[in-house]
C-alpha cells in the first residue's frame, strides 16, 4: 500500500466534470484507490463518493492505492490533480 499527499491544482476544484474525469482515471487501475480529506475517506472509483468531498483548488488530500499497479496509479492521479 502506498500513500501520497497531493494538493489539488485544478482551477475549478473537483466539480462534477473533473470528478467524473478523476473517476475515469482511477478506474483504469486494478488497485484499490481511496481519497482522504479531513475525516472522510472515499473510493476514488465512486463518482458519488468523490462528489461528497466537495474538494476545491489548493486543498490538500491523501491518495492511497493498494494493488499491483499502485505506484503507477498514484502517479497518474497526481498528474491529473496537478492539472498536468
Amino acid at each position: 500500500m502506498k500513500k501520497k499527499p497531493i494538493t489539488i491544482q485544478i482551477a475549478s476544484g473537483l466539480e462534477a466534470r473533473p470528478v467524473a474525469l478523476l473517476v475515469q482515471v482511477a478506474s483504469q487501475f486494478e488497485s484499490d484507490i481511496y481519497v482522504e480529506s479531513g475525516e472522510k475517506k472515499v473510493n476514488a472509483k465512486s463518482i458519488m463518493g468523490m462528489m461528497t468531498l466537495g474538494l476545491i483548488e489548493g486543498e490538500n488530500i491523501t491518495v492511497t492505492a493498494n494493488g499491483g499497479d499502485e505506484e503507477y496509479a498514484l502517479e497518474k492521479i497526481e498528474e491529473f490533480l496537478s492539472g498536468r
